[in-house]
């Protein structure tokens, strides 16, 4: 692992009694697409906004971009989409517009680079009429505005078909390789984050559970493919001598099997 660009140190955080987060430690190398999975109530929502200094924390630290003893001038390179806040009546244009005042943004051409870059630099008409890939779009270009080198991303897939979700995998895996951006993103759509992220952090009762490669996920203890050149006798005398094998590989399992076999539950989602 390289460089890392957000580091988590021992976070805890409480919502009255009840503990969400119980000494987070997370590392993000700079640019990586990173996946941050688990469960609702994991506590996946509550490190982002304290990455984002939505949400304070009573104990840890947090070092983003180098700055260690003064987080907030890090969180001026981040770009987030967590929910979109935009005006039903007003076009994405104009949406966009509204938000590069309010950050402060001189360059007037900054919107049209945005909405280049989502695909909506031809968009026509006000928000409430666009579908849901292009709202998330929307979201993302916003996130963009000020080319952050880090963009945090809660759930930027949720609700999508499957060609919108495959529209926003390509976005990402461009953004990392023109930018160089470093991409957080959070989803339950496990099978998809496999084919986008470079590594995965797994989230479970307020901690990091795990920190998985694509590496990780090649491997596999207990099953593997063997190619030998009788297949049918392979089937009944697999085990007996005289059967040449060709060529042996190691199975690759998938997220979603390396999540519940590590968590338990049911793949169903």
């Amino acid at each position: 692992m390289g460089e890392s660009v957000i580091s988590l140190h021992g976070i805890q955080k409480s919502y009255g009694k009840h503990k969400v987060l119980r000494g987070v430690d997370l590392e993000i190398p700079k640019g990586d697409i990173f996946g941050l999975i688990g469960r609702n109530g994991a506590g996946k929502t509550t490190i982002f906004k304290t990455i984002l200094g939505l949400s304070d924390y009573e104990e840890g630290s947090i070092d983003i971009a180098g700055f260690d003893k003064d987080p907030d001038k890090g969180r001026g390179r981040i770009g987030f989409f967590v929910g979109s806040d935009f005006f039903d009546y007003l076009s994405g244009r104009e949406n966009l517009e509204y938000y590069r005042q309010l950050k402060g943004i001189k360059d007037r051409n900054e919107v049209s680079r945005v909405l280049k870059i989502v695909g909506l630099d031809t968009a026509r008409g006000s928000f409430k009429n666009y579908s849901m890939g292009m709202k998330q779009r929307l979201g993302i270009a916003n996130a963009l505005m000020g080319s952050p080198e880090i963009l945090i991303l809660d759930e930027p897939t949720n609700g999508l078909d499957p060609q919108g979700i495959a529209d926003m995998r390509h976005l990402f895996q461009d953004l990392k390789k023109q930018f160089g951006m470093t991409i957080i993103i959070s989803s339950h759509i496990l099978g998809e984050l496999q084919n986008t992220a470079d590594r995965f952090g797994i989230v479970n009762n307020g901690i990091i559970e795990r920190v998985v490669t694509q590496e990780d996920l090649k491997k596999s203890d207990n099953c593997v493919r063997i190619t030998v050149d009788d297949r049918e006798r392979a089937r009944k005398v697999l085990e007996e001598a005289g059967i040449k094998v060709l060529g042996e590989e190691q199975e690759a399992r998938s997220l979603e099997d390396y999540y519940f076999n590590l968590l338990g539950g049911e793949q169903n989602a």
